[in-house]
């Protein structure tokens, strides 16, 4: 990082995300902004009027980062490419969910996210009503995903850790036989993977939000 470049709010932010990635969420302040700047915090206040403002904008950094929809994509690629890039994103940096939760003043890349996600659904064929509840049953998933890879006892990337905890927790299932099951059968191959799920999961909804779609487009056109 070159710490003679002038500072920018846009330099302020990255910087923000950065201390964010070290320290999460409660870390962020003006000061360790500044000292990861190598400036004083007063001289943040030039770029960024307040605490406030600066989350409001790493905020809005976060969706950002956010692969959109194309606007020519299928709406069931331009979904899948939007969600599976949330996820990552969210999963890189895992204060953002605690962020996004904590604001409530959307900016300029949020509204345009929103904006190209609900237009791939209208452009794909569903009623304003069908893409409303199909972008919030799609964030809910992806959100829910990525708090769960977040505060699993193991590494969900890797099925090594993933076996170790089954051989942990097994013990304390023997008067809970589904659950034993489950773990039995998710693990005993040796390579099971939690991550791997959000495309299996993600294509569950997918297939139900096509079928209500068809549904939708066979009801207008009175069945034939």
């Amino acid at each position: 990082m070159n710490r003679l470049q002038p500072l920018s709010e846009v330099r302020i932010v990255e910087a923000a995300a950065r201390v964010a990635d070290i320290g999460g969420y409660a870390a962020i302040s003006m000061r360790n902004v500044g000292k990861e700047l190598g400036v004083e915090a007063m001289s943040l206040y030039h770029h960024v009027a307040s605490k406030d403002a600066l989350l409001d904008a790493l905020t809005d950094w976060i969706f950002a980062q956010i692969e959109l929809p194309g606007s020519e994509a299928p709406w069931r690629e331009g979904m899948t490419i939007r969600a599976a890039s949330a996820r990552n994103v969210l999963v890189s940096h895992p204060w953002a969910l605690t962020l996004i939760d904590s604001r409530v003043n959307p900016g300029a890349a949020l509204l345009r996210h929103h904006d190209a996600v609900i237009g791939c659904l209208r452009r794909g064929g569903f009623s304003v009503e069908l893409a409303a509840q199909s972008f919030s049953v799609i964030d809910a998933y992806v959100y829910g995903f990525a708090l769960t890879e977040r505060n699993l006892p193991f590494d969900p990337e890797t099925s090594d850790e993933s076996v170790d905890f089954a051989g942990e927790v097994m013990p304390m299932l023997a008067d809970y036989p589904h659950l034993a099951e489950l773990v039995q059968h998710l693990t005993g191959s040796g390579e099971y993977s939690f991550s791997n799920q959000f495309a299996v999961g993600l294509d569950i909804i997918l297939d139900e939000l096509g079928r209500r779609l068809q549904a939708e487009a066979e009801a207008e056109s009175g069945g034939w």
